[in-house]
């Protein structure tokens, strides 16, 4: 099967621009055809999706044509992703498009895949005053709890690394499912309990606005969430004025 799948994957990278003979993510091609190993925490694995690599890269370019313009990044998935969409558009361009922000959420992606785009080298020779993130909610189906919270452990170390003089404001994952008896929700406690200790209250910062999001009854509205998941324009206006404090704070003041 690598016989196969070797040339197809070097045709790939070779094709959007980098190398065949770089390791992607620490591990050579062979390593990154090959499936994990048993016992591997697949969430906590740099893992890029091959059909997504050029989004991957064509973000990178964007970001780094004006580095010493971006003074805010957001990262995540497709919830982060839709800032720049119909629903997310609005708030984003009354909070954040005047300010050096710049988004690399990619819709579904989960922890290994933001893990990898960080390896690839996504905010090298950039310096955000602040990064807000939010990942893990499309790990939830295939990983543990602790395999979540030690993949998002992982990534906020990553963003420490390379983006030393930054604040991080890690987000609690946000709620989803119609209901609050909905399965994922206490998994989701769970993840955000743990993760709530990464707060050193000075470069990583926890927040946890999921409870904005809900009725009094733990129901999330189709107003707020179109599909129980992903905030309609009044769900990102709701996080967009929930997260302003630290927007004024940190990349406003510049404290």
């Amino acid at each position: 099967m690598k016989t196969h799948y070797l040339p197809i994957f070097a045709l790939l990278i070779s094709s959007i621009g980098w190398s065949q003979d770089v390791p992607l993510g620490g591990l050579s091609m062979t390593q990154l055809l090959l499936p994990a190993a048993s016992g591997v925490n697949s969430a906590a694995r740099p893992w890029p999706k091959f059909d997504w690599v050029e989004r991957a890269r064509d973000l990178n370019q964007d970001a780094h044509r004006h580095p010493e313009h971006t003074n805010l990044i957001f990262d995540g998935d497709s919830i982060t992703a839709f800032w720049r969409t119909k629903n997310g558009f609005p708030a984003w361009s009354a909070h954040y498009d005047k300010l050096g922000a710049f988004d690399f959420g990619i819709a579904g992606d989960r922890t290994e895949h933001l893990l990898w785009r960080l390896s690839q080298g996504q905010v090298d020779g950039l310096h955000p005053k602040l990064i807000v993130l939010l990942i893990g909610t499309n790990n939830l189906a295939g990983n543990s709890v602790q395999e979540i919270a030690d993949a998002i452990t992982l990534i906020v170390k990553e963003y420490r690394a390379r983006c030393p003089q930054s604040t991080l404001l890690l987000q609690g994952i946000f709620p989803r499912g119609k209901n609050a008896t909905d399965p994922a929700r206490a998994k989701i406690k769970e993840i955000n309990a743990i993760i709530s200790k990464l707060q050193d209250g000075q470069n990583v910062l926890y927040f946890d606005l999921g409870d904005k999001f809900l009725s009094a009854d733990g129901s999330i509205s189709p107003e707020i969430m179109g599909d129980f998941l992903h905030p309609t324009e009044k769900g990102y206006a709701i996080w967009a004025d929930a997260i302003q404090p630290f927007v004024d704070r940190f990349v406003l003041s510049g404290k």
